[in-house]
């Protein structure tokens, strides 16, 4: 692909106000030019019986041949192909908070959603995934008290008590803890020297996130403007759109280069040369290895017997909590080590392989405990990224969970979606000094992680700055001694509540 710089600003120039950035694809418009990327065509699902989460698409499976993978067998890992176009679409509200205009809001987005069900499969990204989000500050201006009972609600019920109970966190806590609580700025989140953006984190409160996935750029497109739109009776007169953040993953699977690293090239990105030709993201390694991520309903609100107060028929049940959050990577920093070290730092600060390596074996039986993580660091002064969160992201033990799944110790619970992107930091803000825009391309990582409570997600970054939940916490320096972590610079986070597909549309305003 022959971009230049110069032809990412004029391309990026179009997205200068909202109506521009959802109609424009900019420089993401040559995704569906690269070669190698192939659309995967699927049959039509039936327009009934579309599953009870909107978190949740049916995502194929495949062996791929990597460099140096580290495994016995065939030499190929299995690795779960994600849809290759990604968008974010964050906002506030502009409904009035009277019980007739929230009804009305409800009726008008649920309607324009059910419309995008049937125009296209929200269940494979041959069609459209279309997942709503809401955070804190939806339920907090909108949902103050639930005065109609309900078989899930006693009538006065008041925010946040009809929040789903994280029992886990509740017990650490000795208070009651929702499953939906504020993100949080962590210790390594603080940029090195060198990095763009503000000293510290900007903790969003954004009322709503819609992400959308698909193989197909028009779809996404389309999903955007009918949500977003704001033409007679379209549901976008309910926004106020504050970010649109594009971007890809994968592709190169079929000997091809891949999306990350034609895209890094064609950005001008430091250190894009060095990307491997089929790597997932701009990080090289294999992201979406089949064993080191959750699946089915593994991280639903509902499906860990005793974790929340969901089962066996919370309102929220078949939901899940959502992370966000925006990175900036230094990849010419990162692509400057040795391969091996930086084996050591993604995965096991212990771990000796061939290089170069692009994936390792993250299986439950690879899993570290927390005192073989401590060891790790003990001998070798540092920790791997994966080894540090295993202890609180993988299943200590065996487990049954409520719908009679059965899983081995080690099994993963999180679910990723996050993105690579050139946005800086996002594609279309609509506070330019607050967020830091510019139009030059930088390496970004939209992180989306899916977790059965905020504090899961929470735990996991703690983990990933060598801090447990036991109380104990490894004496290392969270940016040169954790993982990789001295390669990344978090510029902003918020969690939100992703609702059942029955309730994704202005959850719980039934019941104001």
């Amino acid at each position: 692909m022959d971009f230049t710089r110069r032809r990412f600003l004029v391309s990026t120039a179009k997205a200068g106000t909202l109506a521009a950035a959802l109609a424009s694809a900019g420089i993401y418009e040559q995704v569906d030019q690269v070669p190698g990327r192939a659309v995967r065509m699927t049959a039509r699902a039936a327009t009934a019986g579309f599953a009870p989460e909107q978190h949740l698409m049916n995502l194929q499976t495949i062996p791929v041949n990597f460099k140096g993978v580290q495994q016995s067998g065939n030499g190929s890992v299995d690795v779960v192909v994600p849809p290759l176009h990604f968008q974010v679409v964050t906002a506030t509200l502009n409904v009035k908070n009277n019980r007739p205009a929230i009804a009305a809001a409800q009726n008008l987005l649920e309607n324009t959603l059910s419309q995008l069900d049937q125009q296209f499969d929200p269940a494979t990204p041959a069609g459209l995934g279309v997942t709503v989000a809401w955070g804190l500050p939806y339920f907090q201006a909108y949902i103050p008290m639930l005065k109609q009972k309900s078989s899930y609600f006693a009538a006065g019920t008041k925010y946040p008590n009809y929040l789903p109970v994280d029992h886990r966190a509740s017990a650490a806590a000795g208070a009651t803890v929702p499953a939906l609580i504020d993100a949080v700025q962590f210790p390594s989140d603080s940029p090195p020297a060198g990095f763009p953006g503000a000293p510290r984190v900007r903790l969003e409160q954004n009322q709503v996130a819609v992400l959308l996935r698909s193989d197909s750029l028009d779809h996404v497109t389309a999903g955007a403007n009918a949500i977003f739109g704001t033409g007679s009776g379209q549901a976008g007169s309910l926004f106020t759109v504050t970010s649109i953040r594009k971007g890809f993953v994968g592709g190169g699977f079929g000997g091809s280069q891949s999306l990350p690293k034609q895209m890094a090239m064609s950005g001008g990105i430091p250190g894009a040369a060095a990307i491997p030709d089929n790597a997932e993201l701009f990080m090289g390694f294999a992201s979406t290895q089949a064993d080191s991520i959750g699946h089915g309903v593994i991280a639903n609100l509902e499906t860990l017997p005793g974790l929340t107060d969901q089962w066996p028929g919370g309102y929220f049940m078949h939901g899940t909590a959502m992370h966000l959050s925006h990175l900036y990577l230094d990849l010419a920093g990162w692509y400057q080590l040795k391969d091996s070290n930086r084996v050591n730092q993604a995965f096991d600060s212990s771990l000796r392989v061939p290089t170069p390596t692009q994936v390792v074996a993250e299986g439950p039986a690879q899993t570290k405990t927390q005192s073989q993580v401590t060891a790790d660091f003990q001998a070798n002064g540092a920790v791997g990224h994966s080894e540090s969160l295993q202890p609180v992201t993988r299943l200590g033990s065996a487990l049954t969970d409520n719908y009679g799944n059965s899983y081995v110790a080690g099994t993963s619970i999180p679910q990723r979606s996050d993105f690579d992107s050139l946005d800086n930091p996002f594609f279309y803000t609509a506070d330019p000094a607050g967020d830091g825009y510019s139009s030059t391309p930088a390496a970004s990582l939209h992180f989306i992680a899916f977790t059965p409570t905020s504090d899961s997600f929470h735990r996991a970054r703690q983990a990933m700055d060598g801090k447990y939940p036991t109380g104990s916490s490894l004496s290392l320096n969270v940016r040169t001694q954790a993982g990789f972590n001295q390669f990344l610079h978090t510029t902003h986070r918020q969690n939100f509540l992703v609702p059942p597909r029955a309730h994704r549309s202005f959850p719980l305003a039934e019941y104001v």
